[in-house]
């Protein structure tokens, strides 16, 4: 490829990162996603009730995919809050858009699908792009990713990101207020809220199996400081590496909460939600990616795959149909302080480099 698209790669970007929109309401997005779509002459298709388009070229009775996930995030940063693409998902837009353009005029026997997929953040954007055929006839799926610098150096790219499983609980303890003055009157939910992060805290699985349960959310109490409160809200964020071990971690939660009911004799309400499996990595999908990498920036710019603690809807593709050959790219771009900070900041040079690569995979593929 000796054409080069990266000014307007780049200038996507900008666009994308300057207009954020969260799940569900990439209104926008993919107007700006269609209308460059058309000005490069390439078919899609809309939907009538959710966000996200599905772009198709080429010909054949194979069909290759890639997706691109476009939501923001709605976030605090420097005191203002707003829509936010600490997330990359502005870069993976870019990228995937990119490698259209880089493969646009090349010959190919096949078709190459552009999936741009709403609501990832939420964890069932993908879900919905599968209920409306985006994965109909595929039979291999690529993604891809920016990745943190402590995970994956500038220059490097991995063929593969081992993201692992994860899912959310929220709850609320009904217990009873008193006053200050009364404790043994009430039932103080803030006793059972500490009791409750004291077990999980002391919860020991296999030293094997990279896990990881703690609460996110604590809320009770209100004005008055003489009031002991009966109440509380909390939620829990759980993860672990393989989607099998995710189940024992519910259950052992699920059996300590149901302790604590009796122990404090208190009501308890909680429901798991948002569950997000972990990478099913095909061996064929990541070859195709690590000669394509190779290509793109040589062996030495080849890195081996990333394991990640980190979740995405990505997966659900695989789980949902079992014979899709699916890896995800991860490209190192000096990302820091991390994903998700409201003030992440990346190399943008890396957007042409991903472009190429996906380009160079999805025409091996």
């Amino acid at each position: 490829m000796t054409e080069s698209y990266e000014n307007k790669i780049l200038e996507w970007f900008e666009h994308f990162h300057a207009h954020p929109e969260v799940s569900w309401n990439e209104y926008k997005t993919t107007e700006k996603i269609a209308s460059i779509l058309e000005d490069i002459g390439v078919s899609y298709r809309l939907f009538s009730d959710v966000t996200g388009l599905i772009a198709e070229m080429g010909e054949g009775e194979e069909v290759v995919a890639v997706r691109a996930d476009i939501d923001a995030l709605w976030q605090e940063v420097n005191g203002v809050w707003q829509g936010n693409h600490s997330c990359g998902h502005d870069a993976n837009m870019s990228m995937v858009l990119g490698a259209l353009l880089y493969l646009k005029n090349k010959p190919t026997n096949k078709r190459i699908r552009f999936i741009f997929q709403p609501a990832e953040e939420k964890g069932n954007g993908s879900l919905a792009m599968i209920e409306r055929g985006a994965v109909d006839e595929v039979n291999t799926l690529f993604g891809v990713h920016l990745r943190p610098a402590d995970e994956l150096p500038l220059g490097k790219v991995s063929p593969s990101i081992h993201h692992g499983a994860a899912i959310f609980l929220e709850g609320k303890i009904i217990g009873v207020d008193a006053h200050g003055a009364r404790p043994h009157q009430g039932k103080n939910a803030i006793d059972v809220v500490i009791a409750l992060h004291n077990f999980v805290k002391s919860l020991y699985l296999s030293p094997f199996e990279p896990y990881s349960a703690k609460l996110t959310k604590i809320a009770t109490g209100g004005e008055n400081l003489n009031i002991i409160p009966g109440t509380a809200e909390f939620a829990m964020d759980v993860r672990a590496q393989k989607n099998e071990f995710i189940d024992i971690l519910k259950d052992k939660i699920d059996t300590g909460i149901r302790s604590l009911i009796d122990l404090y004799g208190v009501d308890i309400e909680w429901n798991w939600s948002d569950f997000t499996p972990g990478a099913e990595v095909s061996k064929e999908a990541e070859t195709i990616a690590v000669e394509a990498i190779r290509q793109t920036v040589g062996a030495e710019g080849t890195a081996p795959p990333v394991i990640t603690s980190g979740s995405d809807d990505f997966h659900f593709y695989t789980i949902k149909k079992p014979e899709l050959k699916a890896t995800m790219i991860g490209i190192g771009a000096d990302l820091r302080p991390g994903l998700h900070h409201p003030n992440m900041t990346f190399n943008k040079s890396v957007l042409d480099l991903g472009a190429r690569i996906l380009a160079e995979t999805l025409a091996r593929a």
